[in-house]
C-alpha cells in the first residue's frame, strides 16, 4: 500500500521514511503548500493522506478525494480550533489527549480513528518532538488495525488562533513566576513568534526558559525592530 504523508514542520519530515522502515509501506512525503494537489495525489495514489502537523486548510477537494488523517493535541471535542498546545498550556493543564480523526468540511470536527495521552511539561518545541514520535506510532497502528472512526461525543470547545501580536509579553495576563514559564515555554518551536518584549524601538525574545525555585533563567535575543526575521505564523497549528 502508498500513503502520504504531509507535513509543514521540519521536524516531522524523518517521519516518512521511519514509517516506510517500521510498516514495510511506501511513504511519500509532501512539505509545501502548493504541492498537494488532487492532480499530485491521483499520481502517488494513496490509500490514506495522514497530516502530522499541517498549518494550512485542507482543501475539499483533497479530503473528499482521499481519506485524510489529521492529528491534534487536544480531547476532542474539546479544543476545537487554532492553537491548541498554547491554549492549554494557558488554560493550565499539564496533559492532553492526542486525537487521530478523519478531515471534514467543518474544523477539527470528524470522526475519530484513536487517541493517545500527551504530557505537556517542557517548552513547545520538546513537546512537538514528543508528539511526532507518538503520531508515528498512532499512524503505523491506524495502519495495522484499520480502526472505523466515531463520532465525536460532547459539547465542543472552540479555541481561538493566536495571532503574533499575542506573543507580547506586557500584554499577557500574567501575575506570577511559572505564568511567565509557561508563556516563555508555550512558544518556544521553530517557526512559531517567541515571547517578546518591545522596548527602546528594539524588541527582546525569549527561549529556553527554566523554572529555578523564586526566578526564571533563560536566553534572550535583541533585535532593532526594523530588523526583525520574518514570523512565519501565529501561534500554533
Amino acid at each position: 500500500m502508498t500513503f502520504v504523508l504531509a507535513t509543514s514542520r521540519p521536524w516531522n519530515e524523518i517521519m516518512a521514511k521511519r514509517l516506510t522502515e517500521r510498516t514495510g509501506q511506501s511513504f511519500h512525503l509532501i512539505t509545501r503548500k502548493e504541492d498537494l494537489t488532487p492532480e499530485r495525489l491521483r499520481e502517488i495514489a494513496p490509500r490514506t493522506v495522514f497530516f502530522p502537523h499541517w498549518s494550512y486548510l485542507i482543501p475539499p477537494a483533497i479530503h473528499e478525494g482521499w481519506e485524510c488523517v489529521i492529528f491534534h493535541m487536544t480531547d476532542l471535542p474539546y479544543g476545537r480550533g487554532g492553537s491548541p498546545l498554547q491554549n492549554l498550556i494557558a488554560r493550565g493543564h499539564r496533559e492532553t489527549m492526542l486525537t487521530a480523526l478523519r478531515c471534514v468540511a467543518e474544523l477539527d470536527a470528524g470522526p475519530i480513528y484513536l487517541k493517545r495521552p500527551l504530557c505537556l511539561e517542557g517548552s513547545a518545541g520538546e513537546i512537538f518532538l514528543r508528539a511526532a514520535e507518538l503520531i508515528e506510532t498512532m499512524i503505523a497502528t491506524i495502519i495495522r488495525d484499520q480502526p472505523e472512526p466515531q463520532p465525536q461525543q460532547g459539547e465542543p470547545v472552540i479555541f481561538q488562533r493566536r495571532k503574533p501580536a499575542d506573543s507580547d509579553l506586557s500584554q499577557a495576563p500574567i501575575q506570577t513566576l511559572n505564568d511567565f514559564f509557561d508563556f516563555i515555554r508555550m512558544l518556544d518551536a521553530e517557526g512559531y513568534p517567541r515571547a517578546f518584549l518591545d522596548l527602546h524601538e528594539h524588541r527582546m525574545e525569549f527561549t529556553r526558559v527554566q523554572l529555578e525555585q523564586d526566578r526564571l533563567v533563560g536566553t534572550f535575543v535583541l533585535y532593532r525592530q526594523d530588523a526583525m526575521p520574518d514570523q512565519n505564523s501565529g501561534g500554533g497549528g
